[in-house]
């Protein structure tokens, strides 16, 4: 399906910020820069300028202009909803170490339907409160046909467009439904580590599946949330 005509400044400029055009910190164009450049109105190129900061590519700065995001957010695992925005929940994360390629916990491996000794690409991150106390600890695992498809998401760099929107240009497929399952139990010496926390400390753990629209498994991640910061509310009719 053709894309609009804001959806194709978005992608345009989210393609020229991957590319390193516009680094982290720096300016992009005007709206009525990109108007003349699209020849289209000013409203356009605000709703595709608004895309991106839904996104986390960019931020709005008063008198400033749209700038492009020097600390990359991300969700903890689980409740991704169709049509949230990006930064919908999303926090400052750190990377753990660099992208490799291990054997999954026998979960994760089912779930990806891999058979035992297949290794997947890991990659590793911390999400942060404000203060930058850790918040939740997520390993998130590929299948090998989307790593070796997306080669950037072997890299530590942070990926501006978000790895779905690069996954997605990449392959062609893109998440149609998630399976979030919560469990509770007591934190790896790893995860206490990572998460600063004493020994026999409980934590929640959503294991958040992303299958594409032919019901194939693109990514399956493990998040880790001590339970003074574990909240689930839900609202619904009676």
């Amino acid at each position: 399906m053709a894309l609009l005509k804001y959806e194709e400044i978005a992608e345009s400029l989210r393609a020229r910020i991957a590319a390193g055009e516009f680094a982290p910190g720096e300016i992009l164009p005007s709206g009525r820069d990109l108007a003349e450049q699209w020849s289209v109105s000013r409203a356009t190129t605000v709703k595709a300028l608004d895309v991106l900061r839904n996104d986390g590519v960019v931020t709005a700065k008063q008198g400033t202009g749209f700038v492009v995001t020097e600390t990359p957010v991300a969700r903890p695992a689980g409740a991704r909803r169709a049509g949230s925005p990006r930064i919908a929940g999303g926090m400052p994360f750190l990377r753990v170490g660099e992208p490799d390629w291990a054997e999954p916990p026998t979960r994760v491996a089912t779930v990806l339907g891999m058979a035992p000794g297949t290794t997947t690409l890991r990659r590793i991150r911390v999400l942060q409160l404000p203060d930058g106390s850790p918040h939740s600890y997520a390993e998130a695992w590929f299948p090998p046909d989307i790593a070796e498809a997306s080669p950037r998401l072997a890299q530590t760099a942070p990926i501006p467009e978000g790895t779905t929107r690069y996954v997605r240009r990449q392959t062609g497929r893109f998440p149609a439904e998630g399976v979030d399952v919560t469990t509770v139990r007591l934190a790896t010496d790893s995860e206490a580590r990572h998460l600063g926390l004493p020994e026999a400390t409980a934590v929640a753990v959503v294991l958040h599946t992303a299958y594409d629209q032919e019901g194939r498994p693109l990514v399956c991640e493990e998040g880790v949330t001590p339970s003074p910061h574990y909240e689930q509310v839900d609202t619904y009719a009676m």
